[in-house]
């Protein structure tokens, strides 16, 4: 099997502070699930994001009666971006709130910005 380098991990807006908030039971489940993705596989609790298209997976705790999510994507080369972690509050039953939709959507955006500002400058200068 090839070793590959484990993605370079960032997180969009306030999604590492609200994954320190998260009970213990379930940021450790979390962030088990973000390492094997980070390293190239596919944690088994993982399953697409709707809406955003392919590298955007969801993964979702069930504790103490309360469902918490955590979106992240891996559609880069070097890098994996957590998007948003957050409680899901829906009164509409297991729909996601389009609020939460839309905070994934411009996070999304924002990680594509940082991907491509920050490796194209890295790759200049590896260059040089």
């Amino acid at each position: 099997m090839q070793r590959r380098e484990p993605r370079r991990l960032f997180f969009i807006a306030s999604a590492d502070r609200d994954l320190n908030r998260m009970p213990g039971k379930v940021k450790e489940e979390f962030v088990t699930a973000l390492t094997v993705a980070r390293l190239g596989g596919h944690p088994g609790s993982a399953k697409p994001w709707k809406g955003e298209g392919s590298g955007v997976f969801e993964l979702v705790e069930d504790f103490d009666g309360d469902t918490y999510r955590a979106v992240y994507t891996v559609r880069f080369k070097e890098a994996m971006y957590v998007l948003h972690v957050f409680q899901k509050k829906s009164k509409s039953g297991i729909k996601t709130p389009q609020a939460e939709i839309e905070k994934v959507r411009k996070r999304l955006k924002d990680a594509e910005r940082h991907y491509a500002e920050s490796f194209k400058k890295e790759k200049n200068k590896s260059k040089g």
